[in-house]
């Protein structure tokens, strides 16, 4: 999702860059909010296309892409300290013993 709203030259609606318009004297202020609120909508609902139905109805609560985005942040950010472990032990106990450096090098990317 984040590479398809870069392409589509919005995702500073998503990271908060592209709030929306708070100076209601700007120049064309109407055209601009009405071009905000357009791709605004259209983020959320590229993202409520994109998710399990029963995570779409949380996200009715949210009017920005930018709440939406964040809630899924939280929601699906977890840390897991015992795969973190397990990941580092790994790494540093790999040796290149007998494999060629092509093969050490995939072995550690893997990881």
């Amino acid at each position: 999702m984040k590479i398809f709203l870069k392409g589509k030259k919005i995702w500073g609606y998503v990271n908060g860059i592209l709030g929306e318009l708070e100076d209601k004297k700007t120049e064309n202020y109407a055209d601009l909010l009405d071009v905000w609120e357009a791709n605004n909508s259209k983020i959320i609902t590229w993202v409520n296309n994109s998710v399990e139905h029963s995570i779409g109805t949380q996200l009715a609560k949210y009017e920005t892409a930018k709440e939406v985005w964040d809630h899924l942040a939280i929601l699906y950010t977890q840390s897991n300290f015992s795969k973190q472990y397990q990941l580092e032990y790994d790494i540093r106990a790999l040796e290149q013993k007998s494999m060629s450096i092509q093969e050490f090098y995939y072995a550690m990317t893997d990881l």
